[in-house]
C-alpha cells in the first residue's frame, strides 16, 4: 500500500473518531503501519501477522466493518476494536483497524449537558473545562454550561487527547482555551481561561502538564 494512502488513510481516522484511538493499518496478510495511542498500545509492529483472533482478521473473512470487544488472549491487553477492510471487487485487499481500551462512551465530537430545563449540546472546541461535581461532571464552555451525566474519569477516556488535558485531580481542560499559565506555590500552576475563569494545575499532573505543552 503506498504510504501516502496510509498517510491519507490515518488523517481520515482521526477525524472520524473524536477520541484518542489506536490505528493499525493492514493488507491481506500483515500489518503495514501502526500507531499507538496514549490509551493502549497492542505492540503491532509493521510485517507482523494478523492473528487469527483479532478484529482485523475477522473483518478480512467476513468482508464487512465489525466491532468487537475482545479479551487479553490475542494481543497480551484487552481492546475495543473497529475494523473497515478494503475490497476491491469484493476480495480483501487490505484493512484499516482503530483500537481502544474499551468502547468510548462518546461517538460525536459534541458534550451535552443538562440546564435546569433544557439539554445544551456543546461543540468539543467550545468547552473552556470540565470540572468533578457530585459524582457528575460540570462543563464550563464559552457561552453555556451544565451538567454532563458521565464522571470526569469516564470523561478523560472519551475525549480527544490533542485537545484536553488532565490538570487536577477535578479539573480537565481544553488547551485552546488556556489565555495565561501563571507559577504558584508548590510546582503547580494556575492556569487563567480566556473566559477569565481560572483553573489550577496539581503538583501530581504538573510534570506531565508541562511536558504536554511544551515549557
Amino acid at each position: 500500500m503506498d504510504s501516502r494512502l496510509v498517510s491519507a488513510i490515518s488523517q481520515v481516522v482521526n477525524e472520524l473518531f473524536p477520541v484518542e484511538a489506536s490505528l493499525a493499518i493492514s493488507d491481506d496478510r500483515r500489518y503495514i503501519y501502526y500507531q499507538p495511542s496514549r490509551q493502549i498500545d497492542l505492540k503491532i509492529r509493521p510485517g507482523d501477522e494478523i492473528k487469527p483472533d483479532s478484529v482485523t482478521y475477522k473483518a478480512l473473512v467476513i468482508r464487512r466493518k465489525i466491532e468487537e470487544q475482545k479479551d487479553s488472549r490475542v494481543f497480551g491487553v484487552p481492546y475495543f476494536g473497529v475494523s473497515v477492510p478494503i475490497l476491491e471487487d469484493g476480495v480483501p485487499k487490505g484493512c484499516v483497524t482503530a483500537v481502544w481500551p474499551k468502547r468510548p462512551l462518546l461517538a460525536t465530537s459534541y458534550l451535552t449537558v443538562r440546564t435546569m430545563d433544557r439539554w445544551i449540546p456543546i461543540p468539543f472546541e467550545a468547552v473552556v473545562y470540565l470540572e468533578a461535581q457530585n459524582r457528575k461532571t460540570f462543563v464550563k464552555a464559552m457561552h453555556a454550561e451544565g451538567y454532563h451525566k458521565y464522571n470526569l474519569t469516564e470523561l478523560e477516556f472519551s475525549l480527544p487527547g490533542h485537545r484536553f488535558v488532565r490538570c487536577h485531580r477535578s479539573y480537565i481542560v481544553n488547551v485552546d482555551s488556556i489565555a495565561e499559565i501563571h507559577p504558584d506555590s508548590h510546582s503547580t500552576f494556575l492556569l487563567v481561561m480566556k473566559d477569565g475563569s481560572k483553573v489550577p494545575v496539581s503538583q501530581t499532573y504538573a510534570s506531565h502538564f508541562r511536558r504536554l505543552l511544551g515549557f
